[in-house]
């Protein structure tokens, strides 16, 4: 782990992208995208700034190969790539193919991740490296080549073992890649493990930034319709339309500990379901213990004989032993139920979990799984900003949170 929690910065790169004007235009003032792209959509492109913007663009375009593809979907088709002048330096290349349902043809998520990722440079955040169009119309992403594929395929393959110590490095890199995130005012809104992909010397990269957000005026709405259900908090559940980077740190936390019980703690077929696991394993939400929650549109109160009194550090102590008191601690205070007790990427950062022993796993000793890049592939095939709510049907279980 790196001297500061808080890791280095990452040196910033050059995004290019003349000629997403053909399709950015119509959303670019909205989006505020920026580099190279940024003059070709603010404004109608003339006949001499077209034929100089489509000579960058193949230049852009003529730098990278196209070797194998990896993966194909409905919404994109992913290629391992080179440098056209250096075989070895690997690259992953997303062809988001053009749909005639959207304005000039390209969905707001995708205008979403090209804007974030040219925004967010850290070793924690997935690279974007460049950006051109084809003949044909389609955009293409080229992204920094993940071999490891993501952390639900370690979760998942019970022939993978890991202990408190790799957990403790795989949340060290995801907590300083929301901490950058909200340093930079963004909100991720949809972290759960496969938006969480593995490099190939072992670092976490926070990827899938379709419904990412900037920073809002605390009075502007915004939808609450947003984070995989497995990983979304009570707030958004209630319908809340004004937030803060709360809702990400609720999801670090149900991922803190889905890689402890390795399946998803709190696990609701609905909404409605998925409120209810989370009143039974945190405790019932009421005005003493989160004022205000009752004035969100979809708070139902719970009659008194049905309230599941708040849940203190015991309980996490008893459902999470593998975390230690120490790693208990921290995961309650991700997982306070009034967003504003709940604790922020910096303050999670300064935890002393990260600093007892066993001390985080090195990059290049933690577990690691054969098949990353077709993992890889059909991560970065799937629509950006995609909720999959139907993800471990089979592999949840019902908890007893009333066990001693």
């Amino acid at each position: 782990m790196a001297l500061s929690p808080f890791g280095s910065r990452s040196p910033s790169m050059t995004v290019h992208s003349p000629n997403t004007a053909i399709r950015l235009r119509a959303t670019a003032a909205q989006n505020s995208i920026t580099g190279p792209a940024a003059a070709a959509v603010a404004k109608p492109v003339q006949n001499g700034d077209r034929e100089l913007t489509e000579q960058l663009n193949i230049d852009i375009r003529e730098r990278y190969v196209k070797d194998k593809k990896v993966g194909e979907g409905t919404y994109a088709v992913v290629y391992v790539g080179h440098l056209r002048h250096d075989p070895s330096s690997l690259v992953a290349i997303k062809k988001i193919k053009v749909n005639a349902e959207y304005k000039d043809g390209l969905a707001m998520d995708a205008v979403r991740e090209v804007k974030y990722l040219q925004e967010l440079k850290h070793p924690n955040v997935i690279a974007l490296h460049d950006v051109f169009s084809s003949k044909d119309q389609n955009l293409s992403l080229v992204l920094e080549f993940l071999p490891g594929g993501d952390l639900e395929m370690l979760i998942k393959d019970s022939d993978i073992h890991y202990g408190v110590a790799d957990i403790k490095a795989w949340m060290g890199m995801l907590a300083r890649g929301v901490w950058w995130c909200h340093e930079n005012f963004v909100l991720h809104r949809d972290i759960k493990p496969n938006n969480l992909l593995i490099a190939s010397d072992g670092e976490v990269k926070l990827a899938d930034f379709g419904l990412a957000r900037s920073f809002a005026d605390p009075l502007f709405n915004m939808t609450h319709q947003v984070i995989t259900r497995w990983y979304r908090p009570p707030e958004l559940l209630y319908g809340a339309r004004q937030y803060s980077g709360a809702v990400d740190v609720w999801s670090m936390g149900m991922v803190f500990a889905e890689l402890l019980l390795r399946v998803p703690f709190v696990a609701g077929n609905t909404d409605l379901d998925q409120t209810s696991k989370i009143c039974e394993a945190f405790g019932t939400p009421t005005e003493e213990n989160w004022p205000g929650v009752s004035k969100l549109p979809y708070y139902i109160p719970t009659d008194k004989a049905h309230l599941v009194p708040l849940q203190g550090r015991d309980f996490f102590m008893r459902q999470f032993p593998t975390a230690g008191p120490v790693g208990a601690d921290l995961l309650m205070s991700m997982c306070a139920l009034d967003p504003r007790k709940r604790s922020t990427a910096v303050q999670c950062l300064r935890h002393n979990w990260w600093t007892i022993e066993p001390r985080p796993t090195k990059n290049e000793d933690l577990p690691r799984k054969s098949g990353g890049t077709k993992k890889m592939g059909d991560d970065l095939t799937r629509r950006v900003g995609e909720l999959d709510e139907g993800m471990f049907n089979s592999a949840a279980r019902q908890l007893d949170f009333g066990m001693k």
